[in-house]
Formats: C-alpha cells, structure tokens, sequence
C-alpha cells in the first residue's frame, strides 16, 4: 500500500511540473479593419487569472466587453501528460476615424504576480470612397447571386497585383518583388499559378507563412481581402531595360447558383457552386543602371553594405603550432555571390584547405547575414612573420559610390627551430627559411667510370619506317570517317521540327517514367506537376509549338489541323485540367487519383501518337 501511494506521489508531481507551464498573456486583433465596422480584441491567458485591467481606447469605440471564456483539455500520449487551459476576454470594437492607432498594454494578475501583454497597432482604413465603383461593385454583387461563369465578374473585384520595392535600380541591387491577390469575391482555393520568369535576374525566394491570414487593405477607393500569392528578391544581371513576361493564376470563387426572382429570401435559400476564374499578372519592364564606371582594383561584383573583420587566434606561437585566423563579411546585399578576400601566408606557414560558414536569410527587408571563412595554418620555421590584410571592394546603391574596406595586418612572432629532414643531406644555416635551404647532395652527378660497361647496338631510326607513315595514315582515315559522319548527322538535325517531331514520344514517355516514380512514392504534387509537364511537352515537341504559344485554345486549333478527332482534343483538355485541379486541391475523388490520372495520360500520348504521325 505504501509502494502504491509513494507511485501516486509520484505520478502527481510529474503531471505539476508538465502543467506548470510559463504564463502566457497575449492581445489579438486584426492588423487592418474598416471605418465604421466591428472587429474583436481579444487577450488570452493560459491560467486561471484575475484582476484584468484594459488600457483606454480613446481612438475606438467599445460597442461590448469584456466577455469571458474559457477551454481545457488534457492529452495522455506515450504515458506524458500535456494540459491546456486557456482564458479568453474579448472586446467589441469600431473605429470611425482612419488612421494608425497604438492599443497599450492590458495587465492581469496570474497567482499573486502581475503580467502585461503587448501593444497592438491597428491601421484603420477608410471606407469604400469611389462611390461610382462602389455602385458597380454593388451591382456585380448582386449579379454574382446568379452568376454560374466568370466572365460575370468585374475586373475591379478580383485581380493580382505585381508590386516592386524600386522600378530603377542598379544591376546586383536588390529588388523586393510583391504578387499579391485582391478580392472582394468570397475565393476557395489559388488554384493553377504561372509567375513570370526572371530571365537575367538572380532570384531569391522569401519564405512565406502557409497559414498566413487575409488582410483588409484599402486600394483605389476600394476596401479588398488581399494575400501575398509569393515575394522574391531579384538582382538584376545586367543593365537596360528588361522586360518580365505576364503570368496566370486560377481562383476558384463561391457564386450563387441561378435563380428565378430576385427576392428578399433568394440568400436564405440559394445553393452555391464554385468557378473559376483566370487572372491575369500583367507584363511589367524594369530600368536597370550600369554600375558606375572607375571601380577600384579588386572589386568583384559586390553591391550593397558590408562589414569586414578579421580575428587572429595567436600573434605568438611555437614551430608546428597551429594558428586560426578568420575572416567575415556581414551586411545586407547580394552576399550569395560576394567572395571573401583570401588570405596570403608566408612561404614558412602550411596553409590548410579554409572552412566556410555561410548565415544568410532572405527577407522582403532584403538578403542579409555573413559569410565566414576560416583559414588554418602552421608555420614550420621561427621568426617574425607577417600576414597582409585582405580588401574588399563592394559597390553601395544608396551612396552610389565604390567602398573598400580592409582588414588590419597581423605579425606573428614564431619560436622554436624546426627539425632537419634526415633523408638526403643537407646544409641548414642558423636562422633561415625553408626558401633559403639548398639541398647540396643531389646538384652534382658524376659520370659513371667503373669497370662494367654494358653497351648496345642502337636500334633502327623510327623516321622513315612504316610505322612512322602508318602513324600519319591512321589519323588521316579516322578524320575522314568522323567527317563524313558528322556531316550526316547535322543534314538529319539541320530539320529541327523533324527531330522534335522524331522524340516527342520518346521524351513523353521519359517524363511519365519520372511521374510514376512520385506515383510510387506517395508524392502528389510532384506527380500532378511531372504529368502535366509530360502532356504539354509531348504537344510542344509533336506539333513544334514554342512555350508561349501553348495555350488551351491554340492547342485545340492545331489538333482540329491535324486531323485529331473532337472527342480526342476534349480527352487531352480535359486531362490536363483534371491534373491542375488535383494538384492544387486537398481532396480528390477517385476519378482524379493518380493512378486514374497516370493511366489516362499514357493513353492520351498512345492515342495521340497514332493520330499525329
């Protein structure tokens, strides 16, 4: 019984320490709201508290609060215990005024002790002002009740926007590039999304937060739901005027099905259907700057703002003692492709193969952190030696001028001399360096004057034998032949529609090989991307259609040439949109699983390539 009870003791005190967790108190609410509608602060605390104490809000309005919840759970797994428990008080709350507000912090009090949140600023947003835009989105409104396509939507409803930190920059600046959905559409899901390529731009991808909310913003009169689609920093390669191609993306949006009055009770009792809808990114061209002209010696292409610094381990070491010496480059700018300055050691120093340590991020502040290369040598001599310092020479936009930067020059003071190799003979005179040791054993050899001599007949003269014209004849024959060869395989590869044409099946099948591969693996998007990929290359190659050219409806019109049936082009564009959808989509039905999609699309290649030769 006492065992028992000590084990309960036990177990009670293991369940304290996991449920004695760190307060927490924290403020939520949104980061931009409209003028004249409500929104929600609430402040969570994980304890049962007491005593919470809100800051005045003079800029807002509070229409009710605070209200109190509350929400427990415990979870047992693997034998651990986790309990959560978390109090809610929430605050009704309207603007009227627009602006950028600042709520305090709250304070409450957990057990005796006194906890404050964090201030939250709210930027209140004004109400829709293009009256005459606002009766056509109204109107639009009203019409998507009964809208059963997309051509029914306005473009003022939903669109996607193309923003950039600079439009004028120099070639390695970096540019923050923004593609950001707009809506005032209730949107399902981002389905198929084509961006721009980048084409003499270094890209940088930022990391997003998939579980980023929607923000209210207020854009041209008119309040949207928008969402940030994808972020990169471009550094541009070279200078001029360089254009960005358009891009696609597909939305699915929540519409009304159709309906035959218009009554008071139609939103009580319409059914809803999702469509989707294509947007268009619009083309965009940016001016980019040559570098100016005058660089100081040793600039390799680095642009932005950069720190140097350089550290020594040991100014005073013994002979075979290693020394470290590092050198870093911090800052923000186009870091991935700055070389750091390398060190130069003396000639009595063994210099290792250097260890670098790259901590760089990409943000929409820009890419920043630091490049670390660390140098190990050894000297193998005494004396006092010195190590140079190291330059760097970058370009800085904002100042628009070259920068260097230098590191300090270090001397070390070596002791200790170096033991003499025994294996030949040699002089080492006090005080010098391994340059300086002459190896006198081997400078001198004597002619051999013994008894025994061995002498041969000399052989025939090689200049002027068969195998001497043999050796200019066989090269002579293989040239030929490799001649002629070559010039039958670019008579074949001069008719490129014909060799495109020749391996589209080839290359189809290849890619199908590589979509059942993520088949196998369970990979979904990879498998939905490497089968469209298949279906749109095998069109590309069979009927020579460059990339921008290969659209749905261009598609359509160079199969109906070819003799391809209806009911065979509607197969293939049917397929590829199947194949886009389940890409994007969390839940498909068996009829788009992999396996249906794989087969459909072997038979496609199969139907296609009987039709198409």
């Amino acid at each position: 019984m006492k065992k028992i009870l000590f084990v309960f003791v036990l177990l009670l005190g293991g369940c304290s320490l996991l449920w004695a967790d760190d307060v927490s108190f924290v403020a939520e609410a949104p980061q931009s709201v409209v003028a004249g509608q409500q929104f929600r602060l609430v402040y969570k605390v994980n304890k049962d508290a007491k005593d919470l104490r809100a800051p005045e809000m003079p800029d807002f309005e509070v229409l009710m609060g605070p209200s109190t919840s509350s929400q427990s759970s415990i979870q047992i797994i693997n034998g651990e215990v986790t309990r959560t428990h978390t109090v809610s008080y929430t605050y009704i709350l309207m603007a009227n005024t627009p602006g950028s507000y600042t709520i305090a912090p709250a304070s409450i009090v957990v057990k005796g002790q006194k906890y404050t949140s964090q201030s939250l600023t709210i930027k209140v947003l004004p109400p829709d002002q293009n009256t005459g835009a606002q009766a056509s989105a109204n109107n639009n409104q009203r019409q998507n009740r009964n809208a059963s396509s997309q051509s029914s939507l306005s473009a003022n409803q939903i669109f996607v926007k193309q923003s950039f930190s600079k439009t004028k920059a120099y070639e390695q600046e970096a540019i923050l590039v923004t593609y950001k959905l707009y809506a005032r559409v209730d949107v399902v899901q981002i389905g198929h999304v084509k961006f721009p390529e980048f084409k003499d731009f270094y890209t940088q991808e930022i990391d997003l937060d998939p579980n980023r909310p929607w923000q209210v913003e207020h854009y041209d009169g008119l309040n949207y739901n928008t969402i940030i689609l994808k972020q990169y920093l471009v550094f541009p390669q070279r200078s001029g005027s360089i254009s960005l191609d358009a891009g696609e993306v597909e939305a699915v949006i929540r519409v009304a099905n159709q309906t035959r009055s218009n009554s008071f009770f139609d939103d009580f009792f319409n059914t809803y259907q999702d469509v989707r809808k294509q947007l268009t990114i619009p083309a965009a061209k940016l001016t980019v700057k040559p570098l100016p002209k005058g660089a100081p010696a040793g600039f390799n292409g680095a642009v932005g703002q950069f720190q140097l610094q350089s550290d020594l381990s040991s100014n005073s070491v013994q002979v075979n003692e290693a020394i470290t010496l590092k050198v870093k480059v911090s800052g923000k700018g186009n870091l991935k492709l700055v070389k750091v300055p390398a060190v130069t050691f003396p000639a009595d120093f063994d210099a290792y193969d250097p260890k670098n340590d790259n901590k760089i991020k990409a943000n929409m502040a820009g890419v920043s952190g630091s490049k670390t290369v660390e140098y190990v040598a050894i000297p193998r001599f005494g004396g006092t030696f010195d190590i140079p310092a190291v330059r760097l020479v970058y370009f800085d936009p904002e100042a628009e001028q070259y920068k260097t930067l230098q590191t300090q020059p270090y001397t070390v003071e070596v002791s200790g001399v170096a033991a003499a190799d025994a294996a030949a003979p040699t002089v080492v005179l006090p005080g010098a360096h391994k340059e300086q040791i002459k190896n006198l054993g081997t400078d001198i050899r004597f002619i051999h004057s013994g008894a025994d001599k061995d002498l041969k007949p000399m052989r025939q003269a090689f200049f002027g034998s068969p195998a001497y014209y043999l050796a200019y004849a066989l090269p002579l024959a293989v040239f030929v032949m490799l001649l002629i060869v070559l010039q039958k395989q670019a008579k074949e590869n001069a008719n490129l529609v014909r060799v495109k044409n020749k391996r589209a099946n080839k290359l189809a099948r290849k890619r199908l090989k590589n979509a059942a591969l993520c088949m196998k693996a369970g990979d979904k998007a990879r498998f939905y991307e490497a089968a469209v990929q298949a279906l749109w290359g095998y069109i590309a190659d069979k009927l020579n259609m460059a990339a921008v050219q290969l659209t749905k409806d261009n598609v359509q019109e160079k199969l109906q040439q070819h003799g391809a049936s209806a009911e065979l082009i509607n197969d293939f564009l049917q397929t590829l949109s199947d194949c886009e959808f389940a890409r994007y989509s969390p839940v498909v039905d068996d009829s788009l699983s992999m396996e249906n999609c794989y087969n459909r699309a072997a038979d496609l290649i199969g139907k296609l390539e009987d039709t198409l030769k």
